[in-house]
């Protein structure tokens, strides 16, 4: 995709993502075939619902038929959120991850698995697991030090006694209705 188009597409459906408060993530423009299919991908700190997405698609498609941005060719659009796996990028995406566990590259070498327990301008708070039955340890990591960064998903996390305890009131909750 040009960076002209690129542009152009930013400026007409940035308005439109930022009316819902949502972020624009990424724009994609991808050929598939005889046509093209425009990806926009958008996130917020409260997650997106399928419904969001349909609806912005609606708002979007009717914009870019408005508009010559895409040109006379054919094209699919697609409006979906980033997936599990996507990198971090963004201080928004660091505290979005808050009490997940990531993996990252470091620019000095090395790879890092830990659990983000807080976030700030320069950096991560995080709990480095312990090994072999030692208890986990804190490190701090300025963003600076990070090369990348993903979440990493977890299928068989053990809760904590916060999640203890909030799943004993949703159980409470349920007895009493």
């Amino acid at each position: 995709m040009s960076t002209t188009q690129s542009e152009r597409l930013r400026g007409l459906l940035e308005p439109l993502v930022a009316a819902r408060d949502l972020d624009l993530e990424e724009i994609e423009v991808t050929p598939a075939g005889k046509r093209r299919v425009l990806r926009i991908v958008v996130d917020s700190d409260e997650g997106v619902q399928l419904d969001e997405c349909a609806e912005l698609s609606r708002e979007a498609s009717q914009v870019l038929d408005d508009s010559d941005v895409m040109g006379g060719a054919p094209y699919t659009l697609e409006v979906t959120s980033p997936g599990a796996d996507r990198p971090l990028t963004e201080l928004r995406h660091y505290r979005r991850a808050v009490g997940r566990l990531i993996k990252a590259q470091l620019h000095e070498g090395g790879e890092l698995v830990a659990r983000i327990t807080a976030v700030d301008d320069s950096g991560l708070d995080l709990e480095v697991p312990g090994v072999k039955g030692r208890k986990p340890t804190t490190r701090r990591v300025s963003f600076d030090e990070i090369a990348k960064a993903r979440v990493e998903l977890e299928f068989n996390r053990k809760s904590d006694k916060r999640d203890a305890q909030h799943d004993e009131k949703i159980d409470e909750n349920k007895e009493e209705a």
